[in-house]
């Protein structure tokens, strides 16, 4: 206890660095999880996608990242093993995020999409299992997670393989292409609109929904998405309808056109999407954070809840939108270039569907990484054209990196946390 009186500054100092840094690493790898397939598919430029994602992640983020956090991120360890070594804790927090921080910036650096929950839920779980008891850690929770990597990925990818085609049968196999768009394409855009207003209510919102501030029931959300679905729907209907079809056209400039209307689709959808994740996994940089905040404020007492100081959801908003600026292009290509050729329909069906899993898992209460979701989703739409036309080499790195990501994290916090005891002399 006497750790905490006498460095209480300190630890709070220090633990605001790494929550920065960490707050970077979710900016520089997942970011790519709204932009990467606006940038494949052209429908965005990479320069166009970080100045978009930098808006709408840090409105998210500081909008709706939540006045409230879980001390324990995600339910993952118990906190009662941590009530008589309270600093145990602090420094086991302070471990998890440099730890998950350095391995986000490493699998940045080589373009690697990993999962920033996963990175932080194995660096909590590594300090908490070597540095307290293995009784310290939820491992149902981590069976589910692991359960994860197979679950979402199938799921999103299955989604996406349905609605690339129906796209491709619907429109791109007719005879008339665009004609069958201008009938069909209002559809998607209902089904976007949807989708991506559920999205924002039930994760980018959900914040801001739980604390009061916005009162808004299941049923309501469902109503609000189907009302902003069927306005997107009518607009984009009106606009199409403008188009004026060249019945001399070869099919090849139909197509063109058909994927401009799609192009204009991704953009909003990855808006939504960006906000989205920036309000949800924020938490990961500022929920260890503010329980180092609220534990060193309160004498040591370990609260469920940690109610955020006013510095910390502007500290992970400006962290992920330095990370996503100075490294988010790495990750973007891969996904965008690295898996497959994508067009704007493609990238719409993956995006979609992307957003559909993320609706589904939060209604099962499924753990889910938008990472692997998205990747699932790509790998989906990939498929739909044959198994040759996924670049395996990319796909067996990006998997060896989900598998590692857990297992490092855990290494490398077990490591800081054995140097932070040495550091400030605590048994």
């Amino acid at each position: 206890m006497d750790i905490l009186s006498n460095y209480g500054t300190l630890l709070i100092m220090t633990a605001a660095i790494v929550g920065f840094f960490m707050a970077w690493g979710i900016g520089a790898n997942d970011v790519a999880n709204a932009m990467g397939t606006s940038v494949g598919s052209k429908a965005l430029t990479i320069k166009q996608a970080i100045l978009i994602a930098m808006v709408f992640e840090f409105a998210g983020a500081y909008l709706a990242g939540g006045e409230v956090t879980s001390t324990i991120r995600k339910g993952i360890i118990d906190s009662a093993p941590f009530i008589p070594n309270p600093e145990y804790l602090v420094l086991g927090m302070i471990s998890a995020l440099f730890a998950a921080a350095t391995w986000l910036a490493v699998a940045s650096y080589l373009g690697w999409p990993v999962s920033t929950t996963h990175s932080i839920v194995g660096a909590i779980i590594g300090f908490a299992a070597f540095g307290v008891s293995m009784d310290a850690v939820n491992w149902g929770k981590v069976g589910g997670i692991v359960g994860s990597w197979i679950v979402t990925p199938a799921l999103s990818g299955f989604l996406a393989y349905i609605i690339f085609m129906s796209a491709q049968r619907l429109i791109f196999d007719t005879k008339d292409p665009l004609k069958n768009a201008k009938k069909y394409v209002p559809f998607y855009m209902f089904l976007a609109g949807f989708i991506m207003s559920l999205v924002t209510i039930q994760k980018g919102l959900k914040h801001v929904v739980k604390s009061g501030d916005l009162s808004i029931s299941t049923a309501e959300g469902y109503m609000y998405a189907v009302i902003v679905g069927l306005v997107i729907s009518f607009i984009g209907k009106h606009f199409i309808d403008k188009i004026k079809i060249d019945l001399k056209a070869d099919k090849e400039m139909q197509f063109n056109n058909v994927e401009k209307i799609f192009a204009v689709l991704m953009v909003v959808t990855a808006c939504c999407m960006a906000f989205a994740h920036g309000s949800n996994d924020v938490a990961n940089a500022i929920g260890p954070l503010a329980a180092v905040v609220s534990i060193v404020s309160n004498d040591g007492q370990i609260l469920p809840k940690a109610t955020l100081a006013w510095w910390i959801l502007p500290l992970g908003g400006f962290g992920i939108v330095a990370g996503l600026a100075l490294f988010g292009h790495r990750v973007i290509k891969t996904i965008g270039n690295g898996i497959t050729h994508l067009t704007p329909s493609r990238g719409f069906a993956a995006e979609l569907a992307a957003a559909s899993t993320v609706i589904i898992a939060s209604g099962t209460g499924m753990p889910i990484s938008t990472t692997q979701t998205l990747v699932g989703a790509v790998l989906g739409v990939g498929l739909a054209r044959g198994i040759a036309a996924l670049n395996m080499a990319v796909v067996r790195n990006i998997v060896v990196s989900w598998v590692v990501t857990l297992p490092v994290g855990a290494a490398l916090s077990i490591a800081c946390f054995l140097i932070l005891k040495q550091v400030f002399g605590v048994v």
